[in-house]
């Protein structure tokens, strides 16, 4: 129980903190739209290529792996996904 009170505290602390953080520098602000727009487009990315099973008979899961690997490989990274789908299954 205690553990899980220090746990709550190290998060909360650590919420403050980036909040400070954000608030302090404007650049902050941009890094965090940037990534929240790389985040919605890989999630649209993988979107369109599963809308696409029927034609392709691909299917690449969205899950935080995924979006993450896209989010920052962009479609080179859907492209190593799609490969590795094909080679590995």
């Amino acid at each position: 129980m205690t553990k899980l009170y220090l746990l709550w505290g190290i998060l909360s602390i650590s919420i403050i903190l980036l909040m400070i953080i954000l608030f302090r520098y404007r650049q902050a602000f941009q890094w965090l739209g940037y990534l929240c727009f790389n985040v919605a487009l890989a999630a649209f990315l993988l979107y369109i290529v599963n809308l696409l099973e029927g034609y392709t008979q691909l299917e690449v899961p969205i899950n935080p792996v995924t979006v993450g690997t896209i989010s920052v490989l962009g479609i080179p990274g859907l492209l190593m996904l799609v490969a590795l789908k094909l080679w590995i299954v």
